[in-house]
């Protein structure tokens, strides 16, 4: 089960791995938390008249076609984005939104979810929330305590029958190191570098997520179902932009994995991983 705060986010971010594991044979669900309501349309050529006006609607569409093309099961906690705020100082969320939902009520939600589907593996947000998106970083709190309560029959009893996940990940996107063998190749072909810009503004006390990575999975062959899932996402993913800045050539064989952050575990595994299932089979 992977728990994103936003439609797009489950396929930006460990997408790959998610059909790898459809393809594979075992049950998968994304799990949104919000509609993204209060997004942008970040892709050019869908700023027209009826999107902006009808984005709720848009999204699920999107959602509906990017879960499709990943394989995965998919459902909502239905909660209202919260915005990102802008300005300094930052204006206060607004008062219906997910990042002001008392946490016991949307831990409870999630407990439900999983309890249902009965995950082995949960797969999240770091603490950071992979950037200060205040629902990212509400994502990572709900997903936290939603692994640790679900399997307790005396928390949230209304909630179905105990369910006690086995590990829990933090997916990890940004990771300089590979932004650096993608750059290189660039300079290696002569072609302009679309990341110069972006490693050029890195502050050298951000550090490199690879030191908290604990699980690399090989996923290559299923970048392309990722960039449809991406693509599916019309209003915020332009189809000439940045996700798809390198050739899928390059990234297969330059960098053809996926990686996650082991946060916690009630299985015996060994580190460093290949699979997100380590020590499950054993248990």
């Amino acid at each position: 089960m992977a728990v994103h705060a936003h439609p797009d986010d489950e396929s930006s971010k460990g997408a790959a791995t998610l059909a790898k594991y459809v393809a594979e044979g075992h049950d998968v669900m994304v799990v949104t938390l919000t509609g993204g309501e209060r997004g942008d349309v970040l892709n050019p050529a869908m700023d027209r008249p009826g999107i902006l006006e009808n984005l709720p609607e848009v999204r699920r569409e999107e959602m509906a076609k990017a879960a499709a093309a990943l394989g995965v099961q998919h459902d909502w906690l239905g909660y209202m984005d919260s915005g990102l705020p802008e300005g300094d100082p930052l204006p206060p969320l607004p008062d219906d939104c997910f990042a002001l939902v008392p946490l016991e009520e949307s831990t409870g939600r999630l407990v439900e979810v999983i309890r249902s589907f009965k995950p082995h593996v949960i797969v999240t947000y770091d603490e950071n929330g992979g950037y200060p998106h205040p629902d990212h970083i509400r994502c990572h709190e709900v997903s936290v305590a939603a692994f640790e309560a679900a399997g307790d029959a005396d928390q949230y009893p209304d909630a179905g029958e105990p369910w006690t996940p086995l590990k829990l990940y933090y997916t990890h996107g940004f990771i300089r190191a590979r932004i650096l063998r993608f750059s290189e190749a660039f300079e290696k072909e002569g072609g302009e570098n679309p990341f110069a810009d972006w490693l050029s503004k890195w502050k050298t006390d951000q550090g490199d997520l690879m030191a908290r990575v604990t699980t690399q999975v090989t996923c290559g062959d299923y970048f392309a179902q990722r960039d449809d899932a991406l693509r599916a996402h019309a209003t915020q993913v332009d189809p000439n932009g940045f996700f798809f800045a390198v050739p899928l050539s390059w990234q297969q064989e330059l960098w053809p994995t996926e990686e996650f952050e082991l946060a916690q575990t009630r299985v015996t595994t060994s580190i460093p991983e290949t699979d997100l299932f380590s020590g499950i089979e054993q248990s």
